[in-house]
């Protein structure tokens, strides 16, 4: 019954961050869902743990991280599913959008981190608990992909104002 709680507690705020971590709320569901099963299965002996909610966070940085080498989850599909229209608000879900397929394009740790910092609004040494690394290791991390994304903005905007 404990654990029911806190999964049922914590879900909303852990759905969030996988899918600020992934840019998919299918794999978000997924990866959320895979860890919460790791987590019943030894529930008893994760008593001792004094904070929970951290290692639930390292739990799904690891789980985000090897997801690559679950592919074969995957199935392919010969076509894609269409859009349903929706009000015109293009020019925000254009830049959103750019902006997550530039954070897509970034390494796996460095993805963690920013959604780890910007979304479950972890301090540096919470993110690098959850990481497994020094909190310099998280900065230089966060610096980076700020970085690429900074150029990746500059490049968009020198295109289309030309």
């Amino acid at each position: 019954m404990e654990f029911e709680r806190y999964a049922v507690g914590r879900l909303p705020a852990l759905l969030g961050v996988a899918r600020a971590m992934s840019g998919d709320a299918a794999l978000a569901e997924d990866l959320v869902q895979d860890v919460l099963l790791k987590m019943h299965r030894r529930w008893d002996a994760l008593a001792h743990v004094d904070n929970r909610d951290a290692y639930v966070h390292r739990m799904l940085v690891n789980e985000f991280i090897s997801w690559r080498r679950k592919w074969a989850r995957l199935v392919p599909h010969a076509s894609l599913p269409e859009r349903r229209a929706s009000p015109d608000s293009s020019d925000a879900l254009a830049q959103r959008d750019a902006l997550m397929t530039e954070i897509r394009a970034l390494p796996k740790r460095q993805q963690a981190v920013l959604a780890l910092r910007y979304f479950a609004d972890l301090s540096d040494a919470q993110i690098a608990a959850a990481l497994g690394c020094s909190e310099s290791t998280v900065r230089v991390h966060a610096h980076r992909a700020l970085a690429a994304l900074r150029v990746q903005a500059v490049a968009f905007l020198a295109n289309t104002e030309g």
